[in-house]
């Protein structure tokens, strides 16, 4: 049987909110920001050699981008002052470029000015807003209005509002490496890497860093969510920094990392989703973003130049993965995918998640259906992807001990060595995917989306993808019982990849057969308005999407249970 899962809340391994990092780094926002954009300069004067026309180029380019952005793509949450900044930006180039007598030194002085007020620009914007009296305040509202929710649902009557039977870790499943997670969190730093399927993922981890005792984290989130007022304020309060993932330009790109590794070697925990952006296919993440992950070997490295030789200054890397039954977003995730893969082939819908009103409805319907969340917490590693044991010491394959100073030395020291230190990040990043893969837990959802779809896939093996989405719904009809055979034919296959550690399943997978499939038929994109899988009048297993039910099944992909059909 599957290991049990947390059922109370942690104490706090840091009670005095003026101990964390994050209220230490609230202090100092303003010098912080200051740091990070004097480190961001420094790092953009690098790349492009100082060089005046290299620079300018890039300067004249991250103009032209944003120029364009703020007349195509404008958001509610962008600053008023967006048009006149630019202008101004543009004027100065303008000004340095007629200035044609100037010396080569002087050219490159004038454009570190304006590279200058960029990056601060960009520094000031990233950064967070944390209020440890908001922190707390937002955990008591999550915890008390998702318990309200819950037991509304569970127990019937007014009363149950103010009932206290079932307690969020009913709903939400933690599991894995919880105690090694809290005590590696008062020894180093921890980076939190979790999958990433939906806006809610944000607010759930941080829900569950609350329940682990361990003070808040910082995280990069999407500044789209910050268009929708209640998540502003739940992002704000939660620490998370802000991440705009329209502007692709060089000064914003590296004044994001900057302020990342900034953070990370100040001590405080920080959590990005490596994955970059929701998971469009429904997959868990097979190829990371690496940018923001290289921040961490980035931090290791300099805490080592820095003689933080201890385990104080080790960073330690948590893979997480995170399960639902169904993902509010879903309907336009997949379509989104499907109109990348298959560029004119399928057309594209709009966001779920869009309004303060859509994300309420969301979370009412989610708490009163019953259905359950899985977080699984992985081991940690350190950024080389070796797995650490409970001092923190990093260990070989073999289980002994090795010193990961040594791997960023050369010449005697500790050096930097960029081409280095981006194969160590592509390393760690194959890493945290098998990693994701290990701890993944089966749903029953998974489980039933994944037959039907591949076994609608062999009875049409002439089909592309593209044409299986377009099948007539009506023409689709799997009968029960030979649906029930692969079930359990699958299900066989799991279980022995489980007892060789390659996978996780939920408790309920340990029911009969039929019990399983119709707790995977209950649950699966249960509040969809069209359902990817449901029972007919006979008792056949029946479709109303396509391209959801490929969603769905997608859990599953990356185990080559596929072979089975």
């Amino acid at each position: 049987m599957e290991e049990n899962y947390i059922k109370h809340r942690y104490d706090p391994i840091l009670p005095k909110q003026a101990e964390w990092p994050v209220v230490k780094l609230a202090r100092e926002r303003k010098e912080f920001v200051q740091r990070v954009a004097e480190r961001a300069e420094s790092r953009v004067l690098e790349l492009t050699g100082k060089n005046p026309e290299i620079l300018k180029e890039e300067l004249e380019t991250t103009l032209y981008r944003e120029k364009l952005r703020i007349k195509q793509n404008p958001w509610v949450v962008d600053p008023d002052d967006e048009y006149s900044f630019w202008n101004e930006v543009k004027h100065s180039l303008l000004q340095i470029n007629s200035e044609s007598k100037k010396s080569k030194i002087a050219k490159l002085d004038a454009y570190k000015g304006v590279l200058h007020k960029i990056t601060s620009r960009y520094s000031n914007e990233i950064a967070s807003n944390f209020k440890a009296s908001h922190y707390k305040f937002t955990r008591s509202v999550v915890t008390f209005g998702f318990s309200r929710l819950l037991n509304a649902a569970r127990v019937k009557g007014f009363r149950s509002i103010f009932s206290n039977q079932y307690t969020l870790q009913d709903k939400i499943q933690i599991t894995g490496q919880t105690d090694q997670i809290r005590d590696l969190a008062t020894k180093g730093t921890i980076v939190m890497v979790p999958t990433h399927f939906s806006n809610l993922d944000s607010i759930l981890i941080g829900w569950i860093i609350s329940v682990l005792g361990m003070p808040p984290f910082i995280y990069g989130a999407g500044l789209n969510l910050f268009n929708i007022s209640i998540f502003a304020y739940f992002m704000n309060a939660l620490g998370a920094y802000k991440v705009d993932r329209r502007k692709k330009n060089l000064l914003y790109l590296e004044t994001l990392k900057t302020y990342s590794k900034e953070a990370i070697q100040f001590g405080c925990h920080s959590l990005f989703f490596p994955g970059g952006t929701r998971s469009r296919s429904g997959m868990i993440e097979s190829k990371l973003k690496l940018g923001l992950l290289s921040t961490a070997l980035e931090a290791q490295r300099t805490n080592y130049q820095n003689g933080h030789t201890d385990v104080s200054g080790k960073i330690f890397i948590v893979p997480v993965t995170i399960n639902y039954h169904f993902v509010l977003e879903a309907p336009s995730l997949i379509s989104d995918y499907l109109s990348i893969t298959g560029q004119e082939r399928y057309y594209k819908e709009n966001d779920e998640f869009s309004t303060s009103y859509k994300i309420s409805k969301f979370l009412v319907k989610f708490f009163t259906k019953g259905s359950d969340i899985s977080v699984s917490i992985g081991k940690a590693m350190d950024v080389l992807g070796n797995y650490v044991d409970e001092e923190g010491n990093s260990l070989d394959k073999r289980g002994r001990i090795i010193n990961t100073q040594d791997y960023f030395i050369s010449d005697g020291k500790v050096t930097v060595d960029h081409q280095r230190e981006e194969e160590y990040t592509h390393m760690l990043g194959k890493r945290i995917v098998e990693e994701f893969h290990k701890i993944n837990r089966v749903f029953s959802s998974h489980l039933v989306a994944f037959v039907a779809f591949e076994m609608i896939k062999a009875q049409n093996s002439k089909l592309d993808l593209f044409d299986l989405i377009r099948l007539p719904e009506e023409d689709i009809v799997i009968p029960y019982a030979e649906f029930k055979k692969s079930c359990q034919l699958v299900l066989g296959n799991i279980m022995e990849l489980k007892e060789k550690g390659k996978i996780g399943v939920a408790p309920h997978m340990y029911r009969p057969m039929d019990e399983i499939i119709t707790h995977g038929l209950d649950n699966v994109g249960m509040y969809h308005a069209k359902r990817p899988l449901l029972t007919n009048k006979d008792g056949d297993i029946v479709t109303q999407d396509m391209s959801l039910l490929y969603f769905y099944h997608n859990r599953l992909h990356g185990y080559a249970l596929e072979k089975l059909f």
